[in-house]
């Protein structure tokens, strides 16, 4: 996977935002170590804040009430926090991602027909897949969405089958 290159100018925030780690509440956080011209402690940094506040509770003796309000955060998200740290460690700290994990209507059983497919003679256009795909699974996919999809599984299918993929 290619990294950008963060120039100077764009800073840690924009590293952080890159990695859906910056703290979209940093200007509530109210912990004196945050507020402080330590360099240690940075407020965009959600990791950090939310495994400060977690510290907090746990070593410093805090309430939780009283460390959610100074860290930014509600009770349900603090332990909601204290969960994913308990059963992923820190990387359970960052958000999760949203949205669809993956091609959702496209099976495995319906991107092998579509190869199939495109590999008839003679060759079918991704308007005709799409008709193709409505006709036998009862689906709707954006032609742009089948090539797309095509393209990720032949790029799968040969990485399994060992070759190189530069």
């Amino acid at each position: 996977m290619k990294r950008k290159i963060i120039s100077k100018t764009n800073g840690k925030s924009e590293l952080l935002r890159r990695d859906g780690a910056l703290n979209s509440r940093s200007g509530k956080v109210r912990d004196e170590q945050f507020a402080g011209t330590h360099r240690f402690f940075d407020a965009r940094d959600l990791i950090q804040v939310k495994y400060e506040m977690l510290r907090r509770v746990q070593k410093d003796g805090w309430s939780v009430s009283q460390a959610a309000k100074i860290f930014g955060f509600s009770r349900p998200s603090f332990y909601e926090a204290k969960e994913s740290l308990e059963k992923k460690g820190i990387p359970g700290l960052l958000p999760r991602i949203r949205g669809p994990k993956g091609p959702h209507k496209l099976t495995p059983e319906a991107l092998e027909f579509l190869e199939s497919e495109l590999n008839a003679d003679p060759p079918r256009s991704p308007e005709e897949l799409g008709t193709l795909l409505h006709e036998r699974f009862n689906i709707h996919v954006h032609p742009r969405s089948i090539g797309r999809a095509l393209e990720r599984w032949k790029k799968k299918s040969r990485n399994e089958a060992g070759e190189r993929n530069d």
